[in-house]
């Protein structure tokens, strides 16, 4: 049997010091391996085409091409590659925005190196990620910038009452742990679920599901202050 080869990844982030000290933690990873830099977003698009990355660390503040126009060029292009996207800010009036471009994650750049790495598992595996203190910061932006919107219903008129209830969940930001306590059934039975609703709602993964129970007017952007 063929042993699966590392997870590539690509860097993106404008500060030098910083990509250097990300590739030398993705290289010292077993597993992991660093296929190339890139100091803006039209080269991490450049280097994304020719490399073909599992996972792009995605910075967003970059010069020229920011990295939500490169995120969403490079899902465009459909290489199979998936974007991690690492910020300074927490409150970034781009989360949305980010998801909405195609990616994957969203992660702070403060995150233990550790939590990274397994972040880059998490995203090369297929599965979508979003830090706890992103989903809320994701809530906010999207109660802010589109709570006057008309939602589209219709979106999601194929799915089963406990699909919405999961789906439900999910955008509130629970594990499938936490899900499975809360509708009383086993985490197995939470996968199938989920596993349906990105079938139906031609999700890519988690985070596309947060952003489609809120387009699809299942979530409301009121919530309460606690």
């Amino acid at each position: 049997m063929n042993e699966p080869g590392p997870i590539r990844v690509l860097l993106a982030d404008d500060q030098e010091l910083l990509r250097g000290s990300l590739r030398l933690l993705v290289d010292s990873t077993p597993g992991m391996v660093a296929v190339g830099e890139a100091g803006t977003g039209a080269r991490a698009v450049e280097l994304a085409r020719a490399e073909c990355p599992d996972v792009v660390l995605m910075d967003v503040r970059m010069p020229g091409m920011d990295g939500i126009e490169a995120t969403r060029r490079i899902c465009a292009e459909r290489l199979g590659t998936r974007v991690l996207i690492l910020t300074t800010f927490d409150l970034d009036e781009y989360v949305y925005a980010g998801l909405r471009a195609g990616a994957s994650g969203f992660l702070l750049k403060n995150t233990p190196p550790a939590d990274l790495l397994a972040a880059i598992r998490v995203i090369a595996a297929g599965e979508g990620l979003l830090a706890p203190s992103v989903t809320r910061r994701l809530i906010a932006e999207f109660t802010r910038t589109v709570a006057d919107r008309p939602r589209s219903g219709p979106l999601l008129d194929g799915l089963t009452v406990r699909e919405r209830e999961v789906l439900t969940l999910v955008a509130r930001g629970l594990s499938n742990l936490e899900i499975a306590a809360n509708l009383h059934v086993s985490t197995a039975t939470v996968k199938t679920h989920i596993g349906h609703l990105l079938a139906k709602l031609g999700a890519r993964d988690r985070a596309q599901l947060v952003i489609a129970a809120y387009e699809g007017g299942l979530v409301s952007t009121s919530r309460p202050r606690g």
